[in-house]
């Protein structure tokens, strides 16, 4: 976690700043938008996992995994059974504070713009933390008994975010290093909410 917080806080710096990363990060976004002119048949693809990182997507698909988890807890008899699913939806709620906080602070202007449009920010990506956040819930809540299944599930999340993650980038929607901050922050937001729900409930779903 304390790499997370150090890279939230570099990423934050140099966007806000105009750093080195700020000037790789616009040249790399122009070729990507380059890229993607050229390829028009692969928009509607990149549109589809662009919009796996929508709030309406993500949280019925988060619900569905609290509420499973929270069901096999008390089926097993689990000691307040209903923590870590309440942890995990204070865990989703917080998240989008923070995002809201930082792109008050940054006030990115979107890809290609050269002001900030009148209705928000673009550091970090909203899309990208709900869609790391929730999906990275989902798997704490679900929770596999076996580690191979633990870890076939985690990088299933993992490919789902990366996916989402390059689709917003390639459909202009965020600027590559948006995306990376909005991982980062989703990174500690997740092990804050594994460590308290391990400590006070002894497992993560």
């Amino acid at each position: 976690m304390p790499f997370a917080v150090l890279l939230v806080a570099a990423l934050t710096w140099q966007v806000a700043g105009h750093g080195p990363l700020y000037r790789w990060d616009t040249s790399a976004d122009a070729a990507v938008l380059r890229l993607a002119a050229g390829r028009r048949a692969v928009a509607p693809v990149a549109q589809f996992w662009a919009d796996a990182g929508n709030v309406t997507v993500v949280l019925p698909v988060l619900a569905l995994a609290v509420g499973y988890g929270a069901w096999r807890r008390r089926r097993r008899g689990g000691a307040r059974w209903w923590g870590p699913a309440v942890a995990q939806a204070v865990a989703m709620a917080c998240a989008l504070p923070l995002v809201v906080g930082l792109k008050a602070l940054v006030a990115r202007p979107a890809p290609g713009a050269t002001r900030l449009v009148a209705h928000s920010g673009y550091f970090p990506s909203g899309h990208a933390v709900t869609a790391a956040v929730g999906y990275g819930l989902c798997v704490l809540a679900l929770a596999p008994g076996t580690a191979a299944a633990r870890r076939c599930l985690a990088g299933a999340a993992v490919l789902l975010n990366v996916a989402v993650g390059a689709a917003l980038v390639w459909r202009g929607y965020h600027w590559p290093l948006d995306v990376a901050a909005g991982w980062a922050l989703a990174a500690i937001v997740l092990e804050v909410t594994r460590r308290v729900v391990r400590s006070w409930w002894g497992s993560p779903g």
